[in-house]
């Protein structure tokens, strides 16, 4: 079997082999794309043929910028589209091409690498830990009254907001969602190529949505919420993007306002927002689907240590074992004003994890002491698992939500 870079005159027979793993048709793409492939980058594929020359499995990656803790952005790749003939499973295919894809990510110079897991249980041997988690928040609309703030009495939301179609604010969508991904740990850019081509979900997507648009007292945009109403009476939003507390609150009374409407869903619902503690009725939203989102992996340890911004000084000496590339490494973090400094030492560990583990506790979404009472990460001393808790949280909660 040979695994090798596709081209562009691969990409019928990428889409063919990725479509025919998961049982499903390719559909004919819309003016432009508009499918949730249509922003593959042909140099960044990859195709695994079997010896009479047949393509049995497929993998890529998207070219992201990736915000961390301390509004750091760093690139990254974004690894999708993995798939394996399932005449071909359990034949070391996935294997291959996962060990042949790390390879040319740390050739590219990346220290970190992401993913969506369509299958938990798969990508934790290669590496990959869950890092951000969202879920889904119902609202019943005769429940959904919004209480007043009770340490802010008399005080009303600044702004306005205006109801724009999708297809006419793609512009207007792209610098609001840009400003929130930079200061939004866990978040990831959206480059052109995916605006243009319509690539992924609402409201990237050609579906049809309203967007609820919220501007500032000068009126520059500060948020948005994309949505659309279903059967039933259903309003789904399928995002709401802003990082500003208030602004979230205006955008969801006006969702929660809508007419004819008999119950909201928030999809994507950051999971320590406060909204539900929002409701005059504090059993009004309810939580559904929580679960992983974006998944991380440690490409160069040191760097991603040190690239990353930190809220607390200390030090901590972390065991780190990669099993899939049989690599082990012992590191001192040092961390002052911020700034973490990573270098290899034979101190003894005050933590021993796996590189999936660390990949977990990167963003501050996981704490270390959560894996240490799971008995995934050995604490070597009772002080340890609360050091590392402080010194791996997060400026504000990690979330993506952005498909890929």
């Amino acid at each position: 079997m040979e695994i090798r870079s596709t081209t562009d005159d691969d990409l019928d027979v990428f889409v063919a082999t990725l479509h025919a793993a998961f049982g499903r048709f390719p559909e004919t793409p819309v003016d432009g794309g508009g499918l949730w492939w249509s922003a593959f980058e042909p140099d960044r594929g990859l195709l695994a043929v079997a010896e009479d020359g047949r393509p049995v499995g497929t993998a890529t990656a998207y070219s992201f910028e990736l915000t961390l803790p301390g509004q750091v952005v760093v690139p990254v790749s974004g690894v999708s589209d993995v798939g394996v003939l399932p005449s071909h499973r359990r034949r070391g295919v996935l294997k291959a091409m996962m060990r042949h894809q790390l390879a040319q990510l740390r050739a590219r110079g990346e220290a970190v690498a992401v993913l969506l897991a369509s299958e938990a249980g798969i990508y934790g041997r290669f590496g990959y830990g869950p890092a951000t988690y969202t879920r889904r928040l119902t609202v019943q609309r005769h429940q959904a009254a919004l209480d007043r703030p009770r340490a802010r009495v008399g005080v009303d939301e600044a702004g306005s907001i205006e109801l724009l179609r999708g297809a006419d604010c793609r512009e207007l969508l792209q610098e609001v969602y840009d400003r929130y991904r930079r200061a939004q740990p866990g978040a990831l850019s959206r480059p052109p190529r995916w605006w243009t081509r319509r690539a992924g979900q609402p409201p990237i997507s050609p579906a049809p949505r309203y967007v609820a648009v919220h501007r500032d007292d000068d009126g520059v945009p500060d948020g948005y919420a994309a949505y659309s109403v279903g059967e039933h009476g259903t309003l789904t939003v399928d995002e709401t993007i802003t990082t500003d507390d208030a602004v979230f609150t205006a955008l969801a009374r006006y969702v929660l306002g809508h007419d004819l409407v008999t119950k909201v869903v928030f999809k994507h619902f950051p999971p320590e927002h406060p909204l539900r503690w929002q409701f005059a009725d504090f059993r009004a939203g309810q939580v559904s689907e929580d679960t992983d989102w974006l998944w991380v992996r440690l490409l160069d340890v040191p760097r991603a240590l040190a690239a990353r911004g930190w809220f607390a000084d200390g030090e901590l000496v972390l065991d780190v074992e990669d099993p899939f590339l049989g690599e082990h490494g012992r590191y001192l973090l040092t961390v002052r004003d911020g700034e973490g400094d990573c270098v290899p030492t034979d101190r003894e560990p005050d933590l021993s994890l796996d590189v999936r583990d660390l990949g977990s506790i990167y963003l501050g979404g996981t704490t270390p002491s959560t894996l240490v009472r799971a008995g995934h990460v050995r604490a070597h001393h009772p002080d340890a698992a609360a050091l590392a808790d402080t010194l791996f949280r997060a400026d504000r909660a990690p979330h993506c939500l952005h498909w890929f």
